[in-house]
Order: C-alpha cells, then structure tokens, then sequence
C-alpha cells in the first residue's frame, strides 16, 4: 500500500513539472498543439484505401512503377517488373514440386526457390543490397566464404576409400572434367563466330558449370567473372540438382544393356593410415603444382582430415551437421535470390545456363565412354555407369549410377564403387578451377 501511495505521489509530481515547464516555455505548447491539430486533420477514408491499394503487388505487377530500379540499382523494364515476376514466381512453384514431390535434392532446391520465390516479390526488395537477401548474397557468395565452408563440410563426410581401394576410377573423375574445358573451347569459339560476346576469363567461369561443382564454380567466378556469379551460381546448382533427371538418359544412350549389368569386384580393405596420410598427400601436391587450387582443396582436405583423426569428433560432428546445414540454408537463399526476373530473364543468363548444361552432359558422357575405353584393357571390368559419378555432384551422381544400375539388375550395387569416381571429381574440379585462374586471372 506503501508503495502504492509513493507511484502516485511521484506520478503527481512529474505532471506538475511537465505543466510548468510547458507553462514557462510557450514554444513548446505551441508545438504541441500544433502536432495535435495536425494529427486530427486526417486524409478522407477513400484517399486511404487508394493509397493502399497503389501499395499492393498486384498493382506493381499490372501497373509497374516506371522509376522502379533492379537489386543492383539499374533501370528494369516493364516486362520485368511485371510479367517476368509472375513467369519466375511459377518456375519457383515448378522447383517446389521437384523438390516436394519427386524427391530432386530438396536440400538445394528448397532454399533455392524460396529465394527465388521471395527475390520477385515486388515493393519490398528482399534482394536488394538491404534487404536481408541481399545481405546473405554480399556475406558469403560474394567473398567466397561460403563454397569454403561447404568444401569443409563436404570433406567431412566424404570417405576416400572406394577410391584408394581402387585408384584407376580416379580416370572416371578426371574424364568428367573434360567438359569444363570442351566447353571453354566452345564458348571461346562462339565468341569469336560473334554469337556471344564473352572474355576469355568470363568462358572459363561459366566452363566449370561442367564439373556439376556449385561451390568451385563461385570460387572461379569471384576470381575471374564477379560479374556473372549470380548467373553462375544459380546455373551450377540447377544442374546439380537437377542431376536426377539430366544424367540417366546420356547414361543408357552410351551404354548397352550388358555394361549396365556389370557387376564389380568387392573392394578392398583401406588402412586408417592411408585415409590419413591421403589428404596431407593430396594437399602437399597441390601446394607445390597448384597452389591457386589450394583455398577448395585445403578446405575439402582439412574436413576429412579431422573425420579420419577420429580424435576430434565434436569437430567432425559440427561440421557434418551444423555448419554445412547452416551454410546450405544461406547458399541456397543467396543462389536464389539471383533468379530474380530482371537478372534471370535475360540473354546473358539464358546463354550461360545453355552453355552450362552442354558442359555438364558432355562431363557426364566424357566419364562414361572412359569406362567403356579402361574394359577394352586386361583387368577387372568397370560398370560404365560408374563413370557419369565423375562430375563431383557429391554424393548426388554416384547415387544416380546406383540407381540406373539397379534397374536393370537389382542386387547390382555400384554406390561404393561410384564414390571412388565421384570424390575424384570433387578434386579434379578444383584443380581445373585452379588451372584456369592460373592461366587467366
């Protein structure tokens, strides 16, 4: 009661300084007054409700705003602000069904369209450089942190024993990158035709796509194109997630119904001490051959280092889990954010996202006809299936050989085996990233 009595004391107090000081200083209840009068001089009800409805998307997409600018700060067309939203927010809807329904890599695809889902939304500009897209996009795919952290992530939960088991599948993996650089020379050749107009550096970033390698393919590109990354980034990790449907019909068209039915050798036994001696190995070489490779390498060799330790499992647990599905949530966000309509619907993006799935189907089929090519010497036979798993889509393409495999013979199983192609292709894109920053930055 006590404490009552003393709030209402001090309540009284405060309102009596307050009228005297306003009492003493005129201009200040003048200026109260006025905000008061002002406050009661509200708009009419019908100005209101047309205000809000000028405020609305629907209104933005039918009737643009002509002095709208893109994320990027650039003048957009009508088309862009308009229907090339509604176009682009129907292909997130068609993503969100791969993803939902067919089960194609929910976990890049998911994050992706949702970007792109929230990159079209007119008004709000989510992706724009305040925006909280925009500020994902500038945090970790414009400097590169992010494939780094990925490489990490990935190398810890990568195994090197199917390929140290049976090291000539690591050919599968270096066949693969042949359609990083058939592609350059493609691009390079059209350019000189006059169909495109891209730089050399600019080829070379857009020829990683092949490798099916998001991660590498924005490394490459901050380096040599930063201004293609959107278009990269989301070209590469379409490809990749669209792994399931691009890669078996090139599978079974260089194939005949006998190689898929290859059944492989049980693979030997890998000492712990050579899965720990192989990234040390790994990087040791490309510290002295290669050393611009070395950022993804070193990356991709520290995370499996700490898994085959098997002394730091805290560590190797974080980055299994956490880290790399924190890191994929902000990749997948910032990759979508560039499907926005006016960086998307456009000539440049479109020829980037032709060129890259010529690169990425020539990958594939460069990996099988190498099998095909290793069965024609003495030894054991490889399933050429195996081969597609060169592209380092990890574990994405050795669990589409699998697949196809056991279609036609179910107790067929080719997943360990395609692992020794696939993390082959995960360090043989790295090195190609390497070699053409060498030779082109």
């Amino acid at each position: 009661m006590k404490l009552f009595v003393l709030k209402l004391l001090a309540l009284f107090m405060l309102f009596s300084f307050t009228s005297a000081f306003a009492s003493g200083h005129p201009e200040v209840s003048d200026a109260t007054s006025a905000h008061k009068e002002e406050n009661y001089q509200t708009k009419p009800f019908s100005e209101m409700i047309t205000g809000f409805l000028k405020s609305t998307g629907v209104v933005a997409i039918l009737s643009p705003d002509p002095d709208e600018l893109s994320s990027d700060g650039k003048p957009m067309s009508n088309f862009h602000k308009g229907w090339g939203r509604v176009l682009m927010i129907l292909v997130t809807f068609f993503l969100f069904w791969l993803a939902i329904r067919k089960g194609f890599e929910p976990l890049l695809l998911l994050p992706i369209a949702f970007g792109g889902l929230l990159a079209n939304i007119p008004v709000a500009n989510i992706a724009g450089a305040h925006g909280f897209l925009g500020v994902i996009y500038n945090m970790g795919l414009s400097n590169e942190m992010f494939p780094i952290l990925i490489f990490m992530g990935v190398g810890a939960m990568t195994d090197f024993g199917p390929l140290l088991s049976n090291p000539k599948t690591a050919l599968l993996g270096g066949a693969a990158q042949f359609g990083i650089f058939g592609t350059l020379v493609g691009a390079v050749a059209l350019s000189q035709a006059g169909f495109v107009d891209f730089t050399l550096q600019q080829a070379s970033a857009i020829s990683i796509i092949g490798g099916a390698d998001g991660p590498t393919s924005i490394f490459i590109a901050t380096k040599l194109a930063p201004e293609l990354l959107g278009a990269i980034a989301v070209a590469s990790y379409s490809y990749m997630a669209m792994v399931p449907i691009i890669q078996p019909p090139i599978m079974k068209a260089l194939t005949s119904d006998s190689e898929r039915r290859i059944k492989m050798t049980t693979l030997r036994h890998v000492s712990r001490l050579e899965k720990l001696i192989f990234p040390v190995m790994v990087l040791t070489l490309a510290i002295m051959v290669l050393p611009e490779s070395t950022p993804l390498i070193g990356a991709f060799m520290f995370g499996n280092f700490l898994k085959e330790s098997s002394v730091v499992e805290r560590l190797n647990d974080t980055l299994q889990n956490a880290l790399i599905n924190t890191v994929t949530i902000f990749l997948g966000l910032g990759v979508g954010s560039k499907l926005a309509a006016d960086q998307f619907l456009v000539p440049d993006t479109m020829f980037i996202m032709a060129l890259g799935i010529v690169a990425f189907s020539v990958g594939t089929a460069s990996g099988v006809i190498m099998a095909k090519i290793m069965n024609l010497f003495p030894g054991n036979k490889i399933n050429p299936l195996i081969g597609s798993a060169g592209v380092s889509a990890v574990p994405m393409a050795a669990r589409v050989s699998n697949k196809v495999g056991m279609e036609y013979d179910r107790t067929n199983m080719l997943l360990m085996h395609a692992m020794g192609p696939n993390v082959a292709g995960v360090i043989g894109s790295a090195v190609a990233a390497g070699v053409l920053i060498s030779l082109f930055q």
